[in-house]
């Protein structure tokens, strides 16, 4: 499986028209399925994130090439809002995201990698994922960046933020979390917390 990530970046007060234009463009795919939806809530605000699963390389270039030769992709020009589309591959050893309610609360981490980075950092993870279990499954999905800089961007589901605080802060006293060798290989990081549609299976 191959995923996307689209973002489209407007204002708070423009977000419902954005949530409508997305829902038809996506209503037309021709690949693809839709996992999850968000709107960022603390860090960039009123954003509406898409997370979609292409079945392979193919699939997610036909969608590709609909939003390229579109005049409107995912209802961007209409709403008047930026357009990002990001194509990323799973971390090889971890199930494929399904359906679940998380609680609604969920956190965007994007980390950009030092160059070389990658395999040190997918290697911690795997051993980390399976002692930091009460952490980890919170974990919707973490991704590899195929196209724009190095980078991973990981998902967790919660039921508040205070969960998510209460998580990390036991797990990184108890040694469980960051994976090792993790923190060495990132030069920037970000974090966002979004809300989920509870339309769509993630959520």
């Amino acid at each position: 499986m191959l995923y996307e990530i689209a973002t489209l970046s407007g204002s708070v007060f423009t977000a419902k028209g954005v949530r409508q234009g997305a829902s038809d463009w996506l209503a037309g795919s021709v690949a693809g399925s839709v996992l999850g939806l968000w709107t960022t809530e603390i860090g960039p605000i009123g954003d509406l994130v898409v997370l979609r699963a292409f079945p392979d390389a193919d699939a997610l270039a036909a969608e590709r090439r609909r939003a390229l030769h579109s005049a409107d992709p995912c209802g961007s020009a209409s709403a008047g809002v930026r357009l990002t589309m990001e194509s990323y591959a799973p971390f090889p050893f971890l199930p494929a995201p399904v359906p679940r309610d998380y609680g609604g609360v969920f956190e965007l981490r994007t980390y950009h990698l030092v160059p070389g980075g990658l395999p040190a950092t997918l290697a911690g993870w795997q051993q980390a994922i399976g002692p930091a279990h009460r952490y980890t499954d919170h974990l919707v999905t973490a991704l590899y960046a195929l196209d724009g800089p190095l980078r991973i961007t990981h998902l967790w589901g919660f039921a508040s933020v205070e969960e998510r605080n209460e998580l990390r802060r036991d797990h990184y006293a108890a040694g469980l979390w960051p994976p090792k060798g993790g923190p060495e290989h990132i030069h920037h990081a970000t974090s966002t917390i979004a809300l989920a549609d509870p339309g769509f299976p993630i959520r």
